[in-house]
């Protein structure tokens, strides 16, 4: 499995990551393709872009070209939120409707559920800063590309963002990955951009979450277009499998919800469906 880390030279945050994961072992040079700089170590690529990760649009392609193979994509980014809250999160990517912030229309990234989720838990279980807030985001911005991709992220403002230590926590949570691919997974549908209930249920239960479709995606759609976001969201996590948020809805759209579900040909899973992870 090769792995390709993503770092942008106008984001802070990435470079500080960058900066940390050169430190923990000698990396080899690889040169550069005019543009992008590479370095590796064992099956781990590091790819560093002049522009902004979110526009740069087919990265793995450019990566291929350059003759490194490309199974998942980690893009290190920064976190930009006005509550100026301080945060470490991972999130999928692509649009569900516009494109105004990279990516296609319309159109939904491969999610990499194992990969993300034991990243998320990793992120929440290393975490020393107090008032940090640590989450799942809902599924949003580009780039567009081919291969399974989450972006790791440090927030929410300036202050953050110079914040080396911050960084340095999710360098090791990106070099301390161990996904667990046998866990079910599951499309997250409901709740709020910062997706309280899925990054509850991951700490909790052995699941991996993919794609997170909110309520602001669902608020004021039709059924057609909520049953082509929860496929285009289900294809991209390669799952058939929905655990929807029930109390983010009122009773009526709760019950809508669970009907678009199977209508859209999937299944809605519950807690119970879950098997817990270990107290001890």
């Amino acid at each position: 499995m090769s792995r390709l880390l993503v770092c942008s030279e106008p984001d802070l945050p990435s470079v500080n990551m960058k900066e940390s994961l050169l430190s923990f072992y000698d990396w080899e040079d690889m040169g550069s393709d005019g543009s992008n700089s590479y370095c590796c170590h064992g099956d781990t690529v590091m790819v560093t872009i002049p522009d902004l990760h979110i526009y740069h649009e087919d990265i793995d392609r450019e990566v291929e070209k350059f003759g490194v193979k490309v199974d998942e994509v980690i893009v290190m980014s920064k976190h930009s939120a006005k509550s100026g809250r301080p945060a470490l999160t991972a999130h999928p990517i692509g649009n569900f409707h516009e494109n105004q912030y990279g990516g296609k229309e319309n159109t939904v990234v491969k999610a990499a559920p194992a990969l993300m989720t034991d990243a998320l838990r990793r992120i929440i279980a290393t975490n020393d800063m107090p008032d940090t807030q640590t989450c799942f985001e809902a599924t949003h911005h580009g780039p567009w590309l081919d291969k399974p991709t989450f972006y790791i992220e440090v927030g929410s403002e300036q202050t953050h963002w110079e914040n080396k230590h911050a960084a340095e926590i999710l360098a090791h949570v990106i070099d301390e990955l161990d996904p667990h691919d046998e866990y079910p997974c599951a499309v997250g549908m409901g709740g709020g951009h910062y997706a309280p209930r899925f990054t509850e249920v991951a700490q909790k239960y052995k699941v991996n979450f993919g794609h997170i479709l909110p309520n602001y995606h669902l608020e004021n759609r039709d059924d057609e277009d909520i049953i082509r976001m929860l496929r285009l969201a289900a294809e991209g996590t390669d799952t058939k499998l929905v655990y929807l948020h029930r109390k983010s809805f009122k009773r009526p759209e709760e019950r809508r919800m669970s009907s678009l579900i199977e209508s859209a040909g999937l299944e809605q899973i519950r807690s119970d469906d879950l098997e817990k992870f270990s107290e001890n």
